[in-house]
């Protein structure tokens, strides 16, 4: 029995390209299973039925190998659990050395395509290692041109320390505080202790 899956990233994303590959390639309508879902994990709806519906000797499509997930580590996981613990055969359209099913009696295609499976998982590890480093040599490049990061420091209004005082004498209300520093509460609080002993002010 063959069996497609498909995948999109978002509800607004179009599957019909890879339904059409799959029609074309003969799978029946209702063995093609598709999700509008992010690929970092299996936990997809559609998937998971289609995964019930495999049994030894079936065929999953897909059409391209970032469709089945976006997660090597565990795209290598979920492809040992289909093709030794279900039996079933894999074949990714978009690259025809991922198809278990060549050679399969002397367990050439089995093999091939753990290989290159493997490779894809070295090479998108490589990449994800080598966009944190350029990240990092980013963020360091930066921070030597005197770029900062994380929330701007707020500046605290110069009559700040004068309104607490009018606030604690009772000639303005703490609304009144607010208006007239235009800080938040959250921030007008946090402030307090480094403008002003902190025996001077009680939170209303």
């Amino acid at each position: 029995m063959m069996y497609a899956y498909g995948r999109v990233s978002a509800a607004d994303q179009n599957l019909n390209r890879q339904i059409d590959s799959f029609l074309a390639y003969g799978v029946k309508e209702k063995q093609i299973y598709t999700d509008k879902k992010s690929g970092k994990d299996f936990e997809r709806e559609n998937y998971k039925r289609m995964k019930k519906k495999l049994s030894c000797g079936d065929l999953l499509i897909v059409k391209s190998i970032d469709r089945l997930g976006r997660n090597y580590d565990m795209i290598i996981e979920e492809w040992a659990d289909i093709t030794r613990r279900i039996g079933a055969d894999i074949f990714v359209m978009d690259m025809p050395l991922l198809d278990t099913r060549t050679n399969r009696g002397n367990l050439t295609g089995k093999l091939i395509s753990d290989i290159v499976l493997q490779l894809l998982s070295y090479v998108a590890q490589k990449e994800r290692e080598n966009i944190k480093a350029r990240q990092s040599e980013g963020i360091a490049a930066a921070k030597r041109r005197g770029v900062r990061f994380g929330r701007p420091n707020i500046t605290i209004p110069s009559n700040f320390t004068a309104t607490v005082e009018a606030y604690q004498s009772g000639a303005i209300t703490f609304e009144e505080a607010l208006s007239i520093t235009g800080l938040k509460k959250s921030t007008f609080y946090k402030n307090l202790k480094q403008f002003i002993p902190s025996t001077a002010f009680q939170p209303a």
